[in-house]
């Protein structure tokens, strides 16, 4: 028996969370450097959000789980028994991976016959999402933890995650960009398109208009996944832009002629400090079938 553990990254509810039998390692929220907020917890994203937009003169600070945290998540999974297979966020974004890692290796001189792995997603929010409902699946498969933990370190090379900004504005915030290249770009409109590649954020185009941009998106990944569909899983995520992310999520349906069983998410803090209210993010991984079958 072993108990999957999520770090906040993967953008799931406490309920979700509940519902799927794991546990989650919440970020940490401070707006004025003292107090600290667990996301999900003591803040909902929402209003977290909401404060951004209202503030202007907002600079809040997000902070990973901490060893401490994981120690208090593992231990009672140890004590009862249990392995723990424990997924984090990319730790070339987060120090989240590293918080994991020395809890494990505290925790083995108490408990040396059980077994912690931690998974480096190399992802964020819906991507790191997605790698979690597989690695679930195989879970409820009855995949042991060597197993689950082999097929999950594949899924990372099958999985990709585009988003676009709606502003350039909390780019700048976070001293991502010049505040000349955001004011430039608000004048002309431009929105930017992103990616995450081998862990880390780059810029794949800029765009003029978000429907444009939207467009865009929805044409490239129809390409990239019409022969594919059956062997794919899709999320959809955004930051205060639920309407959006609805239209979208339709838009792609009707394109790919399937229909998306993943919930669209509320992005949370980690990436979305960043990216800002108004962000839509769209991601996908293979199944872990389809690498069985490979494997075979």
């Amino acid at each position: 028996m072993y108990r999957v553990i999520s770090d906040g990254g993967c953008d799931f509810t406490k309920e979700e969370a509940e519902k799927l039998n794991i546990d989650i390692a919440p970020f940490y929220i401070s707006f004025d450097g003292e107090t600290h907020l667990k996301e999900g917890v003591d803040i909902r994203r929402e209003d977290y959000f909401n404060r951004l937009v209202s503030d202007k003169g907002l600079f809040p600070k997000t902070a990973q789980p901490s060893p401490q945290d994981y120690i208090d998540l593992y231990t009672p999974h140890l004590q009862a028994g249990k392995d723990i297979l424990s997924l984090t966020i990319s730790s070339k974004l987060s120090g989240s991976f590293n918080s994991a890692v020395l809890a494990a290796g505290i925790l083995k001189e108490d408990y040396p016959n059980r077994v912690i792995k931690i998974v480096d997603s190399l992802n964020v929010s819906i991507g790191q999402g997605l790698i979690l409902r597989e690695i679930i699946r195989m879970r409820d498969a009855g995949y042991n933890l060597q197993k689950n933990v082999q097929f999950a370190e594949k899924l990372l090379a099958t999985t990709r995650i585009y988003f676009t900004l709606e502003s350039l504005e909390y780019l700048k915030r976070g001293g991502r960009i010049g505040p000349t290249t955001a004011f430039v770009g608000g004048i002309l409109g431009l929105c930017p398109i992103l990616q995450l590649e081998n862990g880390e954020v780059s810029q794949l185009d800029n765009v003029r208009g978000r429907k444009n941009a939207l467009k865009l998106i929805n044409e490239a990944m129809v390409d990239a996944l019409k022969d594919e569909t059956q062997n794919i899983s899709l999320s959809i995520g955004h930051i205060l832009s639920e309407n959006d992310a609805v239209a979208f999520k339709e838009a792609t349906e009707a394109s790919l002629g399937i229909i998306i069983a993943n919930p669209i998410t509320e992005v949370g803090a980690a990436i979305g400090s960043h990216a800002g209210p108004g962000a839509l993010a769209f991601a996908y991984c293979r199944k872990y079938e389809t690498l069985q079958e490979a494997h075979q």
